[in-house]
């Protein structure tokens, strides 16, 4: 095998066992230096890990030679059973870049008077080097008029630039050789020269060659060229790079640029670049002509129709061009993009030239055999597939029926290689299968294979679980642990997928029929983006199936826990192991309800690992494959987000597994005596079922704070990832059923009353009117995220909400402040769960209420509204006669009363037939400005008689404002319904608490979304509860003689007694808790003695941990040692569990 010192490559292997005891086993590589003889060891550096089933070696690392690469695996309970395997692999080198300018621009501009500067000894690139030795090269220059002369040759051989002798058919570019300056004359001859101002004719354009020769080898070569444009002005110099250079490879006289990929250029102004005014971005394709040695470019006329569509910043410094314009041009191969930057009195010109990259071709592949099970091995065969600048990889994908859905199943270096499959489409368990080529240079092909029939091995699953459940000591003999436990990526991808596919969808299926059995869907999922509501919604349980569904739920999480060890040790080397594995751990975390703590702990810091490794390599590959890594990184981040919280909001059930391990005594019980698992008072003390509830939920919030930050590290670092190859104007977005994210650049004035949207009715209104905390106008980065499920935080009524949040990040990755104004802030609507359910409306008997006797004029309801965070309160009454009007007052905290002589009310409207909303239903809400404080909500009701509707309602368009008054006792002649629910808008602060500060309930919010007005961006989410029905005081007064409620009353007073009776034995208990709180004198104490210490015994909170013996004990010095003490006190008990106890000892 032979790499380029350039390139990092890895060394892969597949373990096969072949035994029937553990397969715990050690790793090690070995590298040998062959330059001779294979016996000299080297010392790798130790960021390279040489313990797992694949070796990663940086670029860089090894020098020019021949290595033996040793792996010797070894049995850990047998350790004289040891197996290994060499691989030779030979290091060369890479050509190096010739730059004449900067950055290797193709074409510059330059004024015939000022001077011209070529240094490819500063700007020349050596890859295989962290830096370019100028002096192991010599340097030859060439000159000519370009589109009219070739070179200047003499018998064939090229004229150098400074060489005296004419060309009769090809002019010199100079008429004397006294305009040349060469530099670096001592350290590197001849690595840099000058051109004077005036050797050059203006309105012409020179094209420079350099020929570059290692001093020490004649045969390592290397040529530049760079073309100048010469005028009457004095340009500033403008150079061009690529933002990914290594996607953009010289050729000759052009870079190589793939079709498959996009290209995101930047230029920079070099000198003294104020008064700029301008900058436009122009694109031509061009053509050879052959006879003249020169390429003709034609202005691309697209540019305008296509701006923000294939092309972005065309008025920027950074200009990117989507691999759309190749694909829908395949008969252009050569391009130039040029950029024009406009000062006050001169214009600049500068290009960069490119050549297609063409992909890999005159190849094919197959698969075999056509048929079979997801334990099948199919063998992939691509031969005679052909590239100059070599094969890199084949990647191998499958999907159903929706080709958006497609999976990497595996890679490989080799064209032929085995894998496993996932099962076909459910129907005609078709698998269709398409395999990517790619080139040393990036550039893919794409082929269709034949479609394959893959159906599971039911067999193999239910064999692997029966032993997980019944024998896990036999699991070492399963053909499937076996494959897991080769440590090969690919094949420990295929296994997870293919077995994670079957069970997400038996999940499915399990979850359908305990809806349809009755269990309520909003208690046992959490509903995907864009689903709707699942049918046989209840509100009461079916216990029955419930019981059944957490049987299969349980032993589906047991499997997939003990699957998830398997990814922990899987080496992470290209984007290509970045996709295959955030792949399986997508598929693998995709039923949130089954993924326990221990399973979501490995997940969660596996995406992070992953989401670390695409950072790092972000510059270094194209946009396509870091939008595909991103992808399922944001979806693996998701899920575990959403089943970590799911058990915290009540959406998923608790699972046993989670509950016994965290109820299991730990292994470290006797030895830390701090262990939270021993403090009951963590875990709200009580009987010992509610401390083991507690406690599984106290270490399922513990690792829901870990994930949260993990999480957000997860979003930041793909954030950064897609944002280098992001431009102005331009969006990357994922849009899937359990996440949804978009980042876009934009300017900063665009912001201005800008609509984001996201997945249904959900969307951010930004206001004209704002203050942004950044220095930098030019252009800031929005992203916009929704998840299925807001996080717990410490507050519940989030349980039914999706989580919505926007940020506003800078060129540099960091989140900027956001702040509106109070009077014109953020417009944003969130919506929740469709699974949640909307208990029908109260019905009011309010005609059987006989009012008269107590002389009410309102018909009174009582709300309990009390909470930790403000809410807004939603009335919705239903008139059963829609003709009839009502008065609505309400009062906090206490009973709200109107009429000829008292006004005590906080609020009240009227509500008119011409109110009525299509469903015929009048509604009101109180905003959660007004809520703050307040522990109750009484509201009353009354019927407007016909005079008052004919003053306040027929005559509509002049309503009446004032108040429909009157001292008449109400009088009901229809019923109503009546439905109450409450709804808030939170923020999630930094510690992972909601909070409502500047957040205000708008008045669109209904039983699916809840509208929020705020004047910060963050994330949000909507709380919601709908209100049991209230207490209705009228009927309350109406029956609140003794004679109807002796029940009632008697009990109100046999309450009241013992209520004084636990007073007077709390007073009890707190003057004896007021005792312990001195400090006891040791009994033996001797007055003559001369020194005091103070003794402090914790007894802890284990259960038994208390004594009623009496604790004797001697105190040992390195002199000394004090005589049998005791501890004792005769006023109150001691060393009781869970108590302090504080000693005064004297000593002599």
């Amino acid at each position: 095998m032979s790499y380029r010192r350039s390139q990092d490559f890895s060394i892969s292997s597949m373990i096969q066992f072949n035994c029937n005891g553990s397969l715990s086993t050690t790793k090690k590589w070995t590298v040998k230096n062959c330059t001779s003889i294979c016996l000299f060891e080297i010392q790798l550096d130790d960021k390279i890990s040489t313990t797992l089933n694949e070796l990663y070696i940086p670029s860089r690392t090894l020098d020019y030679r021949i290595y033996e690469l040793t792996l010797t695996v070894t049995m850990i309970e047998s350790l004289d059973l040891k197996s290994s395997a060499s691989v030779f692999v030979r290091v060369t080198a890479a050509g190096i870049t010739a730059n004449l300018v900067q950055l290797g621009t193709s074409m510059i501009t330059r004024g015939s008077q000022q001077n011209l500067q070529l240094n490819p000894g500063a700007y020349s690139v050596d890859p295989d080097q962290n830096s370019f030795d100028a002096s192991k090269w010599k340097y030859t220059y060439y000159c000519r008029i370009y589109g009219l002369y070739n070179f200047p040759n003499f018998q064939g051989i090229l004229l150098p630039i400074e060489n005296s002798k004419i060309d009769p058919y090809n002019p010199s570019c100079l008429s004397n050789q006294s305009g040349l300056i060469f530099g670096n004359l001592t350290a590197s001859p001849n690595s840099s020269l000058t051109i004077l101002g005036g050797s050059l004719q203006s309105n012409q354009i020179y094209q420079f060659m350099v020929y570059m020769e290692n001093r020490k080898n004649s045969s390592i070569q290397a040529t530049g060229y760079v073309l100048v444009t010469v005028d009457d002005t004095h340009p500033q110099l403008i150079v061009i790079g690529c933002v990914i250079s290594i996607l953009c490879v010289p050729n000759l006289e052009y870079q190589f640029v793939n079709p498959t990929t996009q290209v995101a250029l930047f230029a920079l102004c070099v000198g003294n670049c104020i008064n700029l005014q301008n900058i436009k971005w122009n694109i031509y394709q061009g053509s050879d002509n052959s006879s003249s040695n020169y390429t003709q470019w034609t202005l691309f006329n697209n540019t305008v129709f296509y701006e923000n569509i294939w092309f972005f910043g065309k008025n920027t410094s950074n200009f990117t061009a989507t691999n759309q314009l190749f694909l829908n041009n395949p008969q252009i191969n050569l391009w130039r993009f040029e950029v024009v930057y406009t000062f006050l009195s001169v214009t600049s010109t500068s290009a960069l030239n490119f050549i297609i990259n063409q992909p890999p071709y005159n190849g094919s592949c197959s698969i075999n055999p056509m048929n079979g099970t997801t334990t099948t091995l199919f063998t992939i065969t691509c031969p005679n597939w052909y590239d100059e600048d070599g094969i890199k990889d084949y990647s191998l994908y499958a999907w159903t029926t929706d080709i958006s859905q497609k999976l990497m199943i595996a890679y490989s270096s080799v064209s032929y290689f085995q894998v496993r499959l996932p099962s076909g489409d459910n129907q005609t368990s078709l698998l269709n299968i398409a395999i990517s080529i790619r080139d040393l240079l990036d550039c893919v092909v794409e082929v269709n294979m034949s479609s394959v029939h893959v159906i599971v091995d039911f067999v193999g699953i239910n064999d692997l679980m029966t032993s997980l459940q019944s024998s896990p000591n036999t699991l070492t003999n399963n053909p499937i642990v076996q494959l897991l436990s080769s440590g090969d990526q690919n094949t420990v991808g295929q296994i997870l997928t293919a077995i994670s596919q079957q069970f997400n969808q038996m999940n499915s299926e399990n979850t359908d029929q305990a809806v349809s059995s009755g269990v309520p869907a909003a208690t046992i999922l959490v509903s995907s983006l864009g689903s709707s509501s699942l049918q046989g919604n209840s509100t009461s349980v079916n216990e029955s199936a419930l019981t059944e569904y957490n049987k299969i739920l349980n032993a589906q999480a047991n499997l997939r826990d003990y699957l998830m060890t398997f990814t922990t040790n899987l080496l992470i080397t290209t984007s290509n192991s970045i996709k295959l594995q955030s792949s399986a751990l997508v598929q693998i975390t995709q039923s949130t309800n089954q993924l326990t703590r221990a399973a979501l702990s490995i997940a969660s810091s596996r995406c992070y690992q992953l989401s670390l490794a695409l950072s790092s390599m972000a510059t270094q590959i194209p946009y396509e494959d870091a939008q595909v890594a991103a992808n399922q990184l944001i979806q693996c981040a998701s899920n575990v987000l959403t089943a970590v919280n799911g058990p915290l909001q009540e959406r998923t059930s608790t699972l046993g597994l989670d509950y016994s391990r965290a109820n299991m005594v730990p292994t470290d019980y006797d030895t830390d005596l701090e262990s939270p698992w021993s403090n009951t008072n963590l875990f709200g003390g009580g009987d010992q079922a509610s401390v083991e509830k507690n406690r599984n939920i106290y270490y399922q919030k513990q690792l829901a704070n870990q994930i949260n930050s993990q999480v957000t590290s997860i979003i930041s670092l793909l954030t950064s990832s897609l944002n280098i190859h992001l431009n102005i104007g331009q969006n990357s977005t994922i849009n899937t059923s359990q996440t949804y994210m978009s980042l876009e650049t934009i300017s900063v004035t665009s912001l201005s009353d800008r609509i984001v949207k996201q997945i249904g009715n959900a969307q951010f209104h930004i206001p004209s009117d704002f203050n942004l905390n950044t220095n930098d106008n030019s252009s800031i980065s929005l992203r916009s995220k929704m998840d299925v499920l807001a996080s717990f935080g410490d507050f519940s009524n989030t349980n039914l909400s999706r989580s919505v949040s926007l940020s506003i990040i800078d060129q540099n990755g960091n989140e900027i402040s956001f702040k509106a104004n109070e009077n014109n802030s953020i417009k944003l609507i969130i919506p929740r769960d469709p699974n949640l359910v909307i208990p029908s409306m109260y019905l009011q008997n309010v005609t059987s209420i006989n009012s008269t006797t107590n002389n009410l004029l309102f018909n009174y309801h009582y709300i309990n509204i009390t909470t930790s965070l403000p809410i807004s309160v939603h009335f919705e009454i239903h008139s059963l006669n829609t003709n009839l009007a009502y008065l609505f007052i309400y009062k906090f905290d206490q009973t709200p009363q109107l009429n000829s002589s008292i006004n005590l009310i906080d609020g009240w409207t009227i509500f008119c037939p011409f109110n009525l909303t299509n469903d015929d239903i009048y509604r009101y809400f109180i905003d959660n400005q007004q809520t703050p404080g307040h522990q109750s909500l009484i509201f009353g009701i009354r019927e407007l008689n016909s005079t008052e509707i004919n003053s306040y309602c027929l005559n509509n368009s002049s309503i009446n404002t004032s108040l429909p008054i009157t001292d008449e006792s109400f009088n009901f002649t229809s019923n109503y319904e009546l439905r109450i629910y409450t709804s808030g808008c939170y923020y999630l602060d930094e510690n992972n608490n909601w909070k409502s500060d500047g957040l205000i309930v708008g008045s669109l919010t209904n039983h699916f979304e809840t509208e929020c007005l705020s004047t910060h961006l963050t994330s949000f989410a909507g709380g919601f509860i709908v209100l049991p029905e209230p207490i209705n005081w009228s009927y309350v007064f109406a029956n609140a003689d003794f004679l109807k409620n002796k029940t009632i009353y008697l009990t109100v007073v046999c309450m009241s007694i013992a209520y004084i009776l636990l007073m007077i034995f709390g007073r009890f208990k707190d003057r004896k808790d007021i005792e312990k709180l001195g400090v006891t004198p040791l009994s033996d104490n001797d007055k003559s003695d001369q020194y005091y210490y103070q003794i402090i015994v914790f007894t802890g909170q284990r259960a038994n941990s208390g004594t009623q013996s009496k604790v004797h004990f001697i105190l040992s010095s390195d002199t000394n040692e004090t005589r049998v003490r005791t501890f004792s006190d005769p006023h109150r008990k001691i060393l009781q569990r869970g108590g302090i106890d504080s000693f005064i000892m004297s000593v002599p």
